[in-house]
Protein backbone atom coordinates (compact mmCIF):
# COMPACT_ATOMS: atom_id res chain seq x y z
CA UNK A 1 0.00 0.00 0.00
CA UNK A 2 3.07 2.79 1.10
CA UNK A 3 4.43 1.84 -2.59
CA UNK A 4 1.63 2.74 -4.17
CA UNK A 5 0.96 5.70 -2.85
CA UNK A 6 4.77 6.64 -3.41
CA UNK A 7 4.01 5.54 -7.30
CA UNK A 8 1.16 8.06 -7.24
CA UNK A 9 3.02 10.80 -5.31
CA UNK A 10 6.10 10.64 -8.02
CA UNK A 11 3.43 10.28 -11.09
CA UNK A 12 1.76 13.71 -9.58
CA UNK A 13 4.80 15.86 -9.02
CA UNK A 14 4.92 18.23 -11.74
CA UNK A 15 8.78 17.59 -12.59
CA UNK A 16 7.03 14.18 -13.72
CA UNK A 17 4.26 15.85 -15.85
CA UNK A 18 6.56 18.09 -16.82
CA UNK A 19 9.20 15.13 -18.15
CA UNK A 20 5.93 13.50 -20.24
CA UNK A 21 4.99 16.27 -21.77
CA UNK A 22 8.39 17.54 -22.53
CA UNK A 23 9.36 14.49 -24.20
CA UNK A 24 6.34 13.86 -26.33
CA UNK A 25 7.23 17.83 -27.67
CA UNK A 26 10.60 17.00 -28.34
CA UNK A 27 9.47 13.96 -30.29
CA UNK A 28 7.06 16.23 -32.51
CA UNK A 29 9.71 18.75 -32.61
CA UNK A 30 12.36 16.28 -33.59
CA UNK A 31 10.07 14.78 -36.28
CA UNK A 32 8.86 18.37 -38.10
CA UNK A 33 12.76 19.62 -37.46
CA UNK A 34 13.31 16.07 -39.64
CA UNK A 35 10.66 16.34 -42.20
CA UNK A 36 11.47 20.31 -42.72
CA UNK A 37 15.59 19.56 -43.54
CA UNK A 38 15.67 15.82 -44.59
CA UNK A 39 12.40 15.84 -47.00
CA UNK A 40 12.05 18.98 -47.77
CA UNK A 41 15.33 20.48 -48.09
CA UNK A 42 15.09 23.69 -45.84
CA UNK A 43 18.44 24.83 -44.24
CA UNK A 44 18.75 23.59 -40.91
CA UNK A 45 18.34 27.28 -39.10
CA UNK A 46 14.91 27.18 -40.18
CA UNK A 47 14.04 23.58 -40.29
CA UNK A 48 15.27 23.81 -36.41
CA UNK A 49 13.03 26.95 -35.98
CA UNK A 50 9.82 25.53 -37.93
CA UNK A 51 10.09 22.18 -35.53
CA UNK A 52 10.98 24.11 -32.54
CA UNK A 53 7.86 27.12 -33.20
CA UNK A 54 5.63 24.06 -34.61
CA UNK A 55 5.41 22.41 -31.15
CA UNK A 56 4.89 25.15 -29.47
CA UNK A 57 1.06 24.92 -29.26
CA UNK A 58 0.90 21.40 -27.76
CA UNK A 59 4.01 22.16 -25.17
CA UNK A 60 2.12 25.42 -24.10
CA UNK A 61 -1.52 23.71 -23.47
CA UNK A 62 -0.09 20.68 -21.91
CA UNK A 63 2.59 22.13 -19.90
CA UNK A 64 0.26 24.92 -18.67
CA UNK A 65 -3.10 22.37 -18.38
CA UNK A 66 -1.28 19.04 -17.15
CA UNK A 67 2.39 19.58 -15.34
CA UNK A 68 1.68 23.08 -13.74
CA UNK A 69 -2.11 23.13 -13.33
CA UNK A 70 -3.63 25.80 -15.21
CA UNK A 71 -3.79 28.65 -12.56
CA UNK A 72 -1.94 31.14 -14.33
CA UNK A 73 -3.71 33.50 -16.56
CA UNK A 74 -3.28 32.50 -20.06
CA UNK A 75 -2.15 35.75 -21.03
CA UNK A 76 0.13 36.08 -18.24
CA UNK A 77 1.76 32.90 -18.88
CA UNK A 78 1.42 32.99 -22.76
CA UNK A 79 3.68 36.43 -22.55
CA UNK A 80 6.42 34.64 -20.53
CA UNK A 81 6.35 31.51 -22.42
CA UNK A 82 7.33 33.55 -25.52
CA UNK A 83 10.03 35.39 -24.26
CA UNK A 84 10.82 32.32 -22.89
CA UNK A 85 10.39 30.73 -26.06
CA UNK A 86 12.17 33.38 -28.26
CA UNK A 87 15.78 32.79 -26.22
CA UNK A 88 15.46 28.91 -26.02
CA UNK A 89 14.61 29.15 -30.42
CA UNK A 90 18.12 30.91 -30.19
CA UNK A 91 20.40 28.72 -28.40
CA UNK A 92 18.73 25.60 -30.45
CA UNK A 93 19.41 27.41 -33.87
CA UNK A 94 22.77 27.48 -32.53
CA UNK A 95 23.30 23.78 -31.18
CA UNK A 96 21.54 22.50 -33.45
CA UNK A 97 23.51 24.26 -36.43
CA UNK A 98 27.07 23.90 -34.18
CA UNK A 99 26.60 20.44 -34.27
CA UNK A 100 26.06 19.63 -37.83
CA UNK A 101 29.11 21.75 -38.93
CA UNK A 102 31.06 19.57 -36.47
CA UNK A 103 30.19 16.50 -37.77
CA UNK A 104 28.04 15.13 -35.25
CA UNK A 105 24.86 15.90 -36.78
CA UNK A 106 21.96 17.72 -36.02
CA UNK A 107 20.02 14.93 -33.82
CA UNK A 108 22.28 14.89 -31.55
CA UNK A 109 22.46 18.49 -31.25
CA UNK A 110 18.77 18.74 -30.48
CA UNK A 111 19.13 16.13 -28.03
CA UNK A 112 22.37 18.24 -26.08
CA UNK A 113 20.21 21.14 -26.82
CA UNK A 114 17.12 19.76 -24.56
CA UNK A 115 18.52 17.95 -22.19
CA UNK A 116 19.90 21.30 -21.45
CA UNK A 117 16.73 23.11 -21.75
CA UNK A 118 14.73 20.84 -20.09
CA UNK A 119 16.66 21.70 -16.54
CA UNK A 120 16.28 25.58 -16.82
CA UNK A 121 12.72 24.84 -18.39
CA UNK A 122 11.37 22.96 -16.03
CA UNK A 123 12.49 26.31 -13.18
CA UNK A 124 11.72 28.70 -15.13
CA UNK A 125 8.23 27.15 -15.67
CA UNK A 126 7.12 26.38 -12.16
CA UNK A 127 8.75 29.95 -11.06
CA UNK A 128 7.59 32.66 -13.34
CA UNK A 129 5.75 31.31 -16.56
CA UNK A 130 3.36 29.27 -14.86
CA UNK A 131 3.58 30.19 -11.08
CA UNK A 132 -0.16 30.27 -9.59
CA UNK A 133 -0.53 34.53 -9.13
CA UNK A 134 0.72 35.63 -5.35
CA UNK A 135 -2.33 37.20 -3.43
CA UNK A 136 -1.72 40.50 -3.41
CA UNK A 137 -0.84 42.18 0.18
CA UNK A 138 -3.06 43.12 2.11
CA UNK A 139 -4.43 46.84 2.12
CA UNK A 140 -2.97 48.67 5.20
CA UNK A 141 -5.41 49.99 7.61
CA UNK A 142 -7.42 52.99 6.96
CA UNK A 143 -5.33 55.86 9.01
CA UNK A 144 -7.05 57.00 12.07
CA UNK A 145 -8.29 60.25 12.83
CA UNK A 146 -6.14 62.60 14.31
CA UNK A 147 -8.93 64.48 15.59
CA UNK A 148 -10.93 62.04 17.19
CA UNK A 149 -7.50 59.84 18.85
CA UNK A 150 -5.45 63.10 20.09
CA UNK A 151 -5.77 62.83 23.76
CA UNK A 152 -7.76 66.28 24.66
CA UNK A 153 -6.31 69.02 27.18
CA UNK A 154 -8.63 71.57 28.79
CA UNK A 155 -7.62 74.89 29.51
CA UNK A 156 -8.66 76.46 33.05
Amino acid sequence: MARQSGVRRVLDHSATRYLLVGGSALLLDLGLLTLFYRGFGAPLWLATACGFWGSFAFNFTLQRRFAFGGQTPTGRALLRYCMLLAVNSLVNIVFVEAFERMGWGFAAGKIVVTVAQTFWNYLAYRHWVFAAPRDPAPAPPPEADHETTRPTTEEN
